[in-house]
């Protein structure tokens, strides 16, 4: 599906089921694509989560049925998917700065209003460095964690900085391996790869500090995972982490899926690569790229 076209699915989607019990995985059913790139490329396209997306619609609401007609708070809360009366209340005042009885009373509420996707796309998508390379299958090594997409921004930095303490730096000092896990990031490289698959659902995703797999033991805890022979747009940075990346990733869903006459998104996965042999992460000039799987739109 052109990616426009998604994401406005998407926000219509939302807007008629409001009062249905309806998650992130449900929207990505209904509009064919992973809920991974759905989440992420909403996000980035919006400012919002789709599940923040979606409680903030069902507040702006509720609060115009509390003004408009006149239902129990109670009856309220369960039409937008709040157990509790308490749980409702306690959503409602952190979103509009006034409890419900105080908004029946006349106090003023926050608006949001479902929001209106316009694209324009500056620059020819060449300006974005990006070359489409077929690439056969090929697999990965690494150490996997299971992320939430509404956190994942946050808390991943944070799994990369914990691998690094306990493996990766004796050996990045230039040390032998002194353990099986050492032994397996120094013949794979792993930390030039991580990786986001989609493949659990419930918000969540799998995500893989990895390296290409070159044979040999898989250490206990450790995981493999095949790509399949696809055609990857590859999208090559250059800057200081995180933001050369994130600025990059905006970019990527806010003007080269929408200005992009031949090719679409396909797949549940998709790469980040970090240059392990020349330059650091904080160098003006530091390369990596993101990958994502693609197809020719038919």
């Amino acid at each position: 599906m052109e990616w426009l076209t998604c994401i406005r699915n998407t926000i219509d989607y939302i807007e008629k089921h409001l009062e249905e019990n309806i998650s992130a995985q449900d929207v990505a059913g209904q509009v064919n694509i992973s809920p991974f790139f759905l989440q992420k490329g909403f996000s980035l396209m919006t400012g919002y989560g789709i599940a923040e997306y979606i409680r903030n619609r069902r507040l702006y609401q509720a609060a115009l049925d509390l003004k408009k007609t006149d239902s129990k708070v109670i009856d309220i809360a369960l039409r937008y998917g709040y157990e509790t009366p308490e749980s409702f209340s306690k959503a409602f005042q952190r979103f509009h700065g006034a409890t419900p009885l105080q908004v029946r009373d006349g106090a003023e509420i926050q608006d949001f209003l479902p929001l209106k996707i316009n694209i324009s796309v500056f620059g020819g998508n060449h300006m974005m460095n990006c070359k489409i390379t077929p690439m056969f299958p090929f697999r990965v090594i690494g150490f996997q964690r299971v992320f939430d997409n509404e956190t994942a921004y946050a808390q991943i930095p944070k799994f990369w900085d914990e691998l690094c303490e306990k493996y990766a730096d004796h050996v990045y000092a230039g040390n032998p391996p002194a353990n099986p896990y050492e032994k397996a990031i120094v013949d794979n490289c792993i930390g030039e790869y991580g990786i986001c698959i989609d493949d659990i659902g419930n918000g969540q995703f799998r995500y893989l500090v990895a390296g290409r797999y070159t044979g040999g033991e898989v250490p206990e805890g450790m995981v493999l995972y095949e790509f399949p022979q696809c055609e990857w747009a590859i999208f090559n940075c250059y800057g200081p982490l995180p933001d050369a990346m994130q600025s990059m990733n905006t970019r990527i869903f806010r003007e080269w899926l929408p200005g992009n006459p031949e090719y679409e998104l396909c797949g549940n996965a998709n790469v980040e690569w970090y240059d392990c042999i020349n330059g650091e992460k904080t160098d003006p000039d530091y390369h990596t790229a993101i990958w994502v799987p693609v197809k020719r739109k038919s």
